[in-house]
């Protein structure tokens, strides 16, 4: 069973950030091979934080060495490796990561690419599921893949193409 932890700033706007994460999250598993994990006896928690910009700029700084605020960071928890493993616990949980929103940065993204910020947050918490299941950006081949299936689970969840060019 998959669960979502969520903790939210009051610098984000009022809004069921709960639903919105756990939906995010089941969406981007159930996309993936790792679809059973949604199945199993154990509980599968994704962490998530909406926060603000200095707090993303802090960790940002002290996890990934990059001295500046981002939208989101991912913070796995289980080896890419061991993740099909997961499926055959017989743990009571398994804490598969942590998510971390920046509501200005979020806000600011939003608003050029002209969606809503619940929209765009969606896409960042799946995306940030995706890092926390193994999968990366790094290489073009990589990134390609990770943006189709990105694209793929938010039109499942009837939301933008988030990688559709920003007409300016």
């Amino acid at each position: 069973m998959i669960e979502t932890a969520l903790q939210a700033k009051p610098c984000w706007p009022e809004h069921d950030w709960e639903a919105l994460a756990s939906a995010a999250v089941a969406a981007a598993v159930a996309a993936t091979p790792h679809g059973e994990l949604a199945a199993i006896d154990a509980i599968v928690e994704v962490a998530i934080r909406l926060t603000d910009d200095a707090e993303v700029r802090a960790l940002n700084r002290d996890y990934r060495h990059k001295d500046k605020p981002t939208n989101v960071l991912s913070f796995p928890m289980v080896p890419p490796d061991l993740i099909d493993s997961l499926a055959n616990t017989d743990d009571g949980e398994i804490l598969l990561g942590d998510i971390v929103l920046a509501h200005e940065t979020c806000t600011r993204e939003a608003a050029e690419r002209a969606v809503p910020v619940e929209a765009h947050a969606t896409h960042l918490i799946v995306h940030g599921t995706l890092h926390l299941l193994g999968y990366d950006h790094m290489r073009d081949d990589e990134a390609e893949a990770m943006e189709s299936l990105e694209r793929e689970i938010m039109a499942a969840l009837g939301l933008h193409d988030p990688y559709e060019p920003v007409e300016e």
